[in-house]
C-alpha cells in the first residue's frame, strides 16, 4: 500500500492596496470583480475599457491565479505594451510569466515550440507582405499560367484573395466570385497557386501572418492533448477589442476556453468597422449566445467628450438596428459651444473654413497637435493638403511605410533571417541581389548553388560561410561584393553560436551593406541613422529569433501609422483615414466631405446593402467620438467635375439621424473688400 503524503496549502498572496472601488466607477468595478466564467464588457467610446482590462488582470492576480495562468490577448504591439506597463504598475510583483500580446506575438510563441507537428522548425521565418510577393511569383512561374494572353491577378490581389479567405474561412472560389467577379475565369488556376503557394511556404520554412493563426488553430484541433494542455494553463482569457476578431481570432479563443470557460471580451460592437479585412461584428452580437452563461456589463460613463458631443454620438447610432443599446453619459461639464455643422460652397471654400479655423484655434490656445482632420477617403483630403501648404500651416498625414517596412531595414532582415533559417529562399536572394549584376536569374543560380552545399538542413551552424560560399561563381562585376558578403556572414554565426543582434546589425552595416547604401540611396546618413537605431532596438534582445520574430510582427500587424514627412514639425495638424483614427483622440476634429457617394461610400449606396451601410454608419459615429472639446461636420454643396460640370452635392444621409438642434449650423460667407470714397479703386 503506498504512502499517503499531503501538500500544506500555499501561504495566502500578499494582498495589494489597491482600493477597486475607489479607483474605478461602479460600472468598471462590476466587471473587474466579476466572478469566473464568460462575461461580455460593452465598453463604450472614451469609458476606460484599458483601465477595465488592466484592473482585472490586478484582481485575478489578487485573487491568487498565477501569472502564467493569465491570457491577455489584444491587438496592436502598443495596446500590448501599454496594459502590461499598467498592470506592472499595479501588481507588486513579478509578471513575467503572464502570456500578453497580439494574436499573432501568441501564436508565433505557441508555434516555436511545437511547429516540428505540422511539418516546420522551430526557426521558420515570418513573411512580410513583400516577401509573400517575391514568393508567389516565382510559385506563379512555376505553375505554367499562361499570364500574358489574358489578364491574371497580380500578387497583391491574389494574396489579399488568400487571406480573405483564411480570415473568413469562406473558400477561395466564394471570395473570388463575391469580391472579384472579374476573375471567375481564373478560379482553377488560383486554386492551383494558392495550394502551390502552402507547399512553397514548408518548402522553405516559412510563414505568413495569416499563416501564424491558422497555423495554431490547426495544431489545436489535430492535438487534443496539446489543446487541453493549453487550456489547463490559461485559466483566465482576457480579450481586448473583441469587435475586430475574425473567424479565425474568433475560433481560436473558443479552442482554448477550458471547461471553466474564465474569459472576458471587451468591446464595442459600435464601432466594429473592419469588415473588409474579415473582421466579423457576429463575434460580439452572438457571443451570449454562445456562451449561455455569459453576463454582460456595459460600460457607458464617457470621460473623452463634453455632452454636447456626446449627445450627438449617442443619437448618430440609434439608427441601426444590429447592436448593444448603449447610452453613453459624460463625466466631463458642458462645452461652450454645439457641435458645428458647415455647409459650404465648393471642396476649394471648405479647404479655406478648415484651414482658417485651424489658424483661429491655434491663436485661442489650442495647439496644432490637438487637432485633427478625419475623412472616409484618403483622396479627399487633397484640396485640404493644398490649403494647408498655401497658408504654411504644419501638418502630417498618417500614411506611409513604417520603420519595419523600408527597404533598407528589411535588406538588414534579410541577412539575418537567412542565418538563422538557411532555408530562407526569399532572404538569400533578397540579400545577394544588393550584389552588382545580380538580377532575379543570378540569384536562382547562387541559391541553387547554397543549396548544392546540403547546409540548408542541416541542424547546426556552419564554423565559416565563407568555406561554403567563396566557391561560388557570381558575376564577374560582384566578385569582391560577394567576398565581402562571405564574411560579414562569418561575423554573425561564430564558433557556432549566433551573436548578439545588435551586434549582428552592426557587423552588416560595417561590412556588407554601407557601401551599397552609399551607391543605392540619396538619403543615406538618414538610413544609416535609422539601421543604427535598429542596432539600439536589438540591445533589448539576447535571442536573435526573438528579435526576428518582433521585427516582423511589428512591421504590418498592428495597424499602427508613421507620418509621411522625412522630418515631421514638432506641432502639426494630423490628417488621417478614420479607419487609423479609431482608438486615438483630439480636442478638435474636422469631419470633411460628408456627402453622399463620398460618406457614406457610394458603392454602398448603389449595391443597397444594409449591412454595409450600417458599417458605415458606425464608422461615422468612431469619426465623432473621437472629438473631445469641439466638433465640425462639414461639406461642399457643389463639387466641380471637369468632364461633367458642378456636381450638386446631396448632404450625407448620416446628418439626418439626429435632430437639428444637437448642432449648431454655421452660415459662411465669402469676405469682399470695401474701399472708401478715398481708396484707390482695384482697377
Amino acid at each position: 500500500m503506498g504512502r499517503s503524503y499531503n501538500l500544506d496549502s500555499p501561504p495566502p498572496r500578499r494582498a495589494f492596496s489597491l482600493d477597486y472601488e475607489k479607483e474605478l466607477n461602479s460600472e468598471q468595478y462590476a466587471a473587474v470583480s466579476s466572478e469566473p466564467g464568460p462575461a461580455l464588457v460593452i465598453a463604450g467610446a472614451g469609458s476606460g475599457k484599458t483601465r477595465t482590462l488592466t484592473y482585472r488582470v490586478a484582481y485575478l492576480i489578487e485573487k491568487g491565479v498565477e501569472p502564467k495562468n493569465i491570457l491577455l490577448l489584444t491587438f496592436t504591439n502598443k495596446a500590448s505594451r501599454e496594459m502590461l506597463e499598467r498592470v506592472r504598475e499595479l501588481v507588486p510583483m513579478d509578471i513575467s510569466d503572464l502570456w500578453g500580446g497580439t494574436f499573432h506575438s501568441v501564436c508565433n510563441r505557441i508555434l516555436r515550440r511545437h511547429a516540428d507537428e505540422l511539418g516546420f522548425t522551430s526557426s521558420f521565418s515570418i513573411m512580410d507582405r513583400d516577401d509573400q510577393k517575391s514568393l508567389i511569383n516565382s510559385v506563379i512561374a512555376s505553375c505554367d499560367i499562361d499570364t500574358k494572353s489574358k489578364r491574371f491577378p497580380k500578387s497583391d490581389v491574389l494574396l489579399t484573395i488568400f487571406s480573405l479567405s483564411q480570415n473568413t474561412g469562406a473558400p477561395v472560389e466564394d471570395v473570388i466570385k463575391t469580391d472579384y467577379p472579374y476573375f471567375e475565369e481564373w478560379i482553377e488556376e488560383v486554386k492551383e497557386v494558392e495550394q502551390s503557394y502552402a507547399k512553397k511556404k514548408m518548402d522553405v520554412n516559412s510563414m505568413d501572418f495569416d499563416d501564424l493563426l491558422r497555423n495554431t488553430l490547426k495544431l489545436l484541433d489535430d492535438n487534443m492533448d496539446l489543446r487541453i494542455r493549453y487550456q489547463r494553463k490559461f485559466q483566465h482569457l482576457l480579450v481586448d477589442e473583441f469587435q475586430d476578431t475574425n473567424y479565425v481570432q474568433s475560433s481560436l479563443i473558443h479552442r482554448l476556453i477550458g471547461e471553466k470557460q474564465s474569459v472576458m471580451v471587451v468591446g464595442d460592437d459600435a464601432q466594429s468597422i473592419y469588415s473588409w479585412r474579415g473582421a466579423d461584428m457576429d463575434n460580439i452580437l452572438s457571443f451570449p449566445d454562445r456562451y449561455p452563461s455569459t453576463k454582460v456589463y456595459r460600460i457607458e460613463s464617457n470621460y473623452r467628450s463634453v455632452p454636447e458631443i456626446l449627445e450627438l454620438s449617442n443619437t448618430a447610432i440609434k439608427a441601426n438596428t444590429r447592436q448593444f443599446k448603449k447610452d453613453l453619459k459624460a463625466h466631463r461639464e458642458g462645452g461652450s459651444a454645439l457641435p458645428a455643422l458647415v455647409a459650404l460652397d465648393d471642396p476649394g471654400m471648405q479647404a479655406n473654413f478648415v484651414a482658417q479655423r485651424i489658424l483661429e484655434l491655434r491663436d485661442e490656445g489650442v495647439e496644432l497637435e490637438e487637432m485633427a482632420i478625419l475623412y472616409r477617403a484618403h483622396h479627399q483630403s487633397l484640396e485640404i493638403q493644398m490649403e494647408l501648404t498655401r497658408r504654411d500651416i504644419p501638418f502630417q498625414i498618417t500614411s506611409g511605410l513604417r520603420f519595419f517596412e523600408q527597404a533598407h531595414i528589411k535588406d538588414v532582415s534579410a541577412f539575418l533571417r537567412f542565418v538563422v533559417n538557411r532555408k530562407d529562399e526569399v532572404s538569400f536572394k533578397r540579400m545577394v541581389m544588393l550584389l552588382p549584376g545580380v538580377g532575379g536569374a543570378g540569384a536562382e543560380k547562387l541559391w541553387q548553388s547554397w543549396v548544392s552545399t546540403g547546409w540548408h538542413i542541416k541542424e547546426e551552424n556552419p564554423q565559416k560561410f565563407s568555406d561554403l560560399l567563396l566557391p561560388f561563381s557570381p558575376p564577374k562585376k560582384a566578385r569582391a561584393s560577394w567576398e565581402q558578403l562571405c564574411y560579414t556572414l562569418d561575423e554573425l554565426v561564430q564558433s557556432g553560436e549566433f551573436a548578439r543582434p545588435s551586434s549582428m546589425v552592426y557587423s552588416i552595416l560595417e561590412g556588407a551593406y554601407d557601401d551599397y547604401m552609399k551607391s543605392a540611396f540619396d538619403n543615406y546618413e538618414q538610413r544609416k541613422q535609422d539601421i543604427q537605431q535598429l542596432m539600439d532596438y536589438g540591445e533589448g534582445f539576447d535571442d536573435i529569433m526573438e528579435f526576428l520574430a518582433q521585427l516582423s510582427l511589428m512591421s504590418t500587424v498592428d495597424g499602427e501609422v508613421s507620418g509621411n514627412k522625412e522630418q515631421p514639425d514638432d506641432e502639426s495638424v494630423t490628417l488621417t483615414s478614420i479607419h487609423q483614427a479609431k482608438g486615438l483622440e483630439w480636442k478638435v476634429i474636422f469631419v470633411i466631405w460628408l456627402t453622399d457617394g463620398m460618406f457614406p461610400n457610394g458603392r454602398i449606396i448603389d449595391n443597397d446593402d444594409q449591412d454595409a451601410m450600417e458599417e458605415e454608419r458606425r464608422l461615422f459615429y468612431v469619426a465623432i467620438t473621437r472629438a473631445k472639446d469641439e466638433l465640425y461636420l462639414t461639406y461642399p454643396m457643389i463639387n466641380p467635375k471637369s468632364y461633367r460640370g458642378d456636381l450638386i452635392q446631396t448632404p450625407s444621409r448620416f446628418l439626418d439621424d439626429f435632430p437639428r438642434e444637437l448642432v449648431e449650423e454655421w452660415n459662411v460667407g465669402r469676405s469682399t473688400p470695401s474701399w472708401g470714397e478715398d481708396d484707390d479703386l482695384p482697377f
